[in-house]
């Protein structure tokens, strides 16, 4: 079914003068998400995310930050209208949202660029869905490409432009339709390292210069330190079912600098509200699927990436470090340093407390052994983990003949979505078969547990 957006205004450049002041906050509310929640599935249902309260206002640039699977993209698509709630309420300036919402444009991780236009075109294809007349067209999208280091490009292909100059087309054609609220979903994720600082100073020059019409922006991203750099207010989720836990202010002056005593503080205590404390063995462990409790996911990670965190916190004094401190070292975002981390946490090697990260006696063994003796530590955690228990049961009750991963991955879809159930298989083949207590025969998808292992422990 078609939707019809609302007229476009003629077109008039914006004056940084009339826009809000970045960063201020206390504008009128754009959004308002009351007792949000977002279900998926006809039969067992999924809860995306729970009771979720979040405000933000005319001046606000919002990060939401928390782990793969929280719910952070769901909450950008329902205030931008491409899915509805399934409890609760989204309002836009006071209105319950109903369909698309034609005052907010979404910024994609990937580029969605259509090849066969050129860069002016590719802006344009934006307008000329809204119904701007030709003229007005051409030229909102010469002075958007200006804006953004654009001019000369104007008639190039996506194919001749780097990843940063493509993301910067992307930007202009979701801020050629004048969105108050612009929606970034890490939007700088498939970017080099390099573009990617480019890019994020170069937006935020625009925001703070008050030379695009947006009178807010929210972000979702994985990397702490970008959001400290570049937000106003930082809110952290949870998943399990996805919730808001925390938001704060980040009360730095701009231009930010990100050595300085008091951002590296709040990177920090970010971490520290992400990365958790380390709970008791029963609770961090879980329980096995199908039964009460929460049953804990496998994080997917490999094996020898978690034996080389583990390897760096050998080497250090009391073998201990603030997890940004070893983030920054390794040069690795902060979504996958803590993923690495959950896996140490779960089998027990290491503890998590106020955002640092210690290696147990377990942990220090596991980093001093030969190759032969790891697997052999490992394979003992595994053997204790309620999932892994049940898994190599299941696979022992085939009676020697193996079990197809469809069976385990319906299984799985008591407990998880389908594309988690596939991680969750993908990842206890990686970790059993390193642990010597599970094989895997790739061309017919078939688990077997090795002769000696999966007993338990």
């Amino acid at each position: 079914m078609k939707t019809h957006a609302a007229p476009v205004a003629s077109y008039v450049k914006p004056d940084a003068r009339n826009a809000p002041a970045a960063g201020a906050g206390t504008g009128a509310a754009l959004v308002q998400l009351s007792r949000v929640a977002k279900e998926y599935g006809s039969g067992r249902k999924f809860i995306a995310v729970e009771g979720v309260d979040l405000t933000i206002r005319e001046g606000e640039f919002v990060a939401l930050l928390g782990p793969s699977g929280c719910g952070k993209s769901t909450i950008l698509r329902m205030i931008s209208g491409l899915i509805r709630p399934t409890r609760g309420d989204v309002l836009y300036r006071g209105k319950v949202l109903s369909g698309v919402n034609p005052h907010a444009a979404i910024v994609f991780q990937t580029f969605a660029l259509f090849p066969w236009l050129t860069v002016q075109e590719n802006v344009e294809v934006a307008l000329k869905a809204r119904g701007v007349p030709p003229g007005l067209r051409t030229n909102r999208a010469l002075d958007l490409l200006d804006r953004v280091g654009l001019d000369g490009f104007e008639t190039a292909y996506p194919r001749e432009l780097s990843g940063g100059m493509r993301q910067k087309v992307g930007f202009a054609r979701a801020m050629a339709v004048e969105p108050e609220l612009l929606c970034l979903d890490e939007p700088f994720s498939a970017l080099d390292v390099l573009s990617a600082e480019t890019l994020r100073g170069e937006l935020l020059e625009l925001w703070t210069s008050g030379k695009i019409p947006t009178r807010a922006i929210l972000m979702v991203s994985h990397n702490i330190d970008e959001a400290v750099f570049m937000a106003d207010r930082i809110v952290i989720m949870d998943k399990d079912p996805g919730r808001i836990i925390r938001e704060f202010p980040v009360d730095l002056p701009r231009p930010r600098q990100r050595k300085s005593h008091d951002f590296l503080n709040l990177v920090d205590r970010v971490y520290a509200m992400l990365a958790g404390q380390t709970l008791s063995p029963d609770l961090e462990m879980g329980t096995a699927p199908g039964e009460p409790g929460v049953t804990r996911r496998l994080p997917a990670i490999n094996v020898n990436e978690m034996a080389g965190l583990i390897e760096r916190l050998n080497e250090l004094v009391d073998h201990k470090t603030d997890i940004y401190r070893i983030a920054h070292e390794l040069k690795v975002g902060s979504d996958y340093i803590l993923s690495v981390i959950d896996a140490a946490e779960l089998l027990g090697f290491a503890t998590i407390s106020a955002g640092d990260i210690k290696l147990t006696p377990l942990g220090e063994t596991f980093g001093e052994a030969s190759i032969l003796a790891r697997k052999e530590i490992f394979a003992s955690r595994l053997r204790h983990l309620p999932f892994f228990r049940w898994l190599t049961d299941m696979v022992r009750a085939g009676g020697g003949k193996g079990l197809s991963r469809d069976v385990i991955e319906t299984a799985l879809a008591i407990e998880f979505p389908a594309a988690e159930a596939e991680r969750q298989v993908d990842t206890a083949i990686n970790w059993g078969r390193y642990a010597e207590l599970l094989s895997y025969d790739d061309d017919d998808e078939t688990l077997y547990v090795e002769p000696a292992g999966g007993q338990a422990a």
